[in-house]
């Protein structure tokens, strides 16, 4: 019984160790160290937070049309911070002021991160939930109503489904590919056709429209990716909306290590409209595939107990298959 005893005391007393130490922590950390292991492993540039949305998070939508090329400034979609994406603002700094849970998270997080992926510790927490576009936004950049209906869509590592319930309610059909087991369950409560990552271009179907959010820098062949979805689209109705963080940093999480891809694809420019231009004429272009349209959004992500949110930068591309 003492022994027992005394181990519930010295798990009690690390406990409160590791809460206050975080609690500490908390102050001294600033925008230039990576301030979880969930933001480590998902966002390697990250921008510094703000507290509330404001003339900074309109920077999140700036562009300089003429450093973009001409065929490119002649598609661009300016776009804003509309109602739905400061809901998801608000909504992650609520999340982040829950103290107790943050904390639950962050020990649960250090105890499986070792083992077990960030994404799947997200799936399992039901947290790191992704914003890219609004449904406002959406449907600006693919030129459709509210009511616009087409018949099969795909999302390709598609999440806990968040961003695809945007897409989602315009298509009678909706098919998704995700590797992390727990974010299987999450799109399973969705009722979404889940499709194995190497048997989605294999099924015979072919899409209206197949989305590729900020995925191309995350895969080991990003070229045989674009092919197989130039396949699987519906000849010339069929659309692609792919999103790119940049600057265009790719890498492959592999056994818990970060490793460059068997494909590289390297892009030019320093600017993020000089990299646009460059992805649409000598990658998209070059693999079959014609700009329609693009906008400038932020890839943003909840927080934790250090950040209310973390937010990337993003390009939206909506690309149609050339012949």
């Amino acid at each position: 019984m003492c022994h027992l005893q005394m181990r519930t005391l010295l798990f009690l007393a690390w406990l409160l160790f590791y809460v206050y130490f975080l609690l500490a922590m908390r102050r001294m950390w600033t925008g230039k160290y990576v301030r979880s292991p969930l933001a480590r492993s998902l966002f390697v540039n990250m921008v510094t937070e703000t507290d509330t949305p404001g003339h900074e998070a309109q920077q999140w939508y700036h562009c300089c049309p003429d450093l973009l090329g001409e065929r490119v400034r002649s598609v661009f979609v300016q776009s804003h911070l509309d109602a739905e994406t400061q809901a998801f603002l608000r909504k992650s700094e609520e999340k982040s002021s829950w103290l107790f849970t943050q904390l639950y998270h962050s020990l649960f997080s250090t105890i499986l991160s070792p083992v077990v992926s960030r994404t799947s510790i997200n799936g399992f927490l039901g947290r790191g939930s992704m914003f890219v576009f609004s449904n406002e936004q959406f449907r600006r950049l693919l030129q459709i109503g509210p009511e616009w209906k087409g018949r099969r869509m795909l999302d390709l590592g598609a999440g806990d489904g968040g961003v695809t319930e945007v897409m989602g309610c315009h298509f009678k059909e909706v098919y998704a590919t995700e590797v992390s087991t727990p974010m299987k369950w999450h799109l399973q409560r969705k009722n979404y056709s889940l499709l194995g990552i190497d048997e989605w271009h294999r099924t015979g179907f072919q899409y209206d429209l197949i989305s590729c959010l900020n995925l191309l820098d995350r895969c080991d062949e990003p070229l045989q990716l674009l092919q197989d979805i130039k396949k699987s689209l519906v000849p010339e109705t069929g659309r692609l909306v792919l999103a790119a963080v940049l600057p265009f940093q790719p890498y492959v999480e592999t056994g818990g290590s970060w490793v460059r891809p068997k494909e590289h694809i390297k892009v030019e420019g320093k600017t993020w409209e000089e990299q646009v231009t460059y992805l649409s004429a000598d990658v998209f272009l070059k693999m079959g595939f014609e700009l329609e349209a693009v906008t400038r959004l932020p890839y943003l992500c909840e927080g934790d107990m250090y950040k209310d949110y973390y937010v990337l930068d993003d390009a939206v591309f909506v690309l149609k298959p050339r012949e």
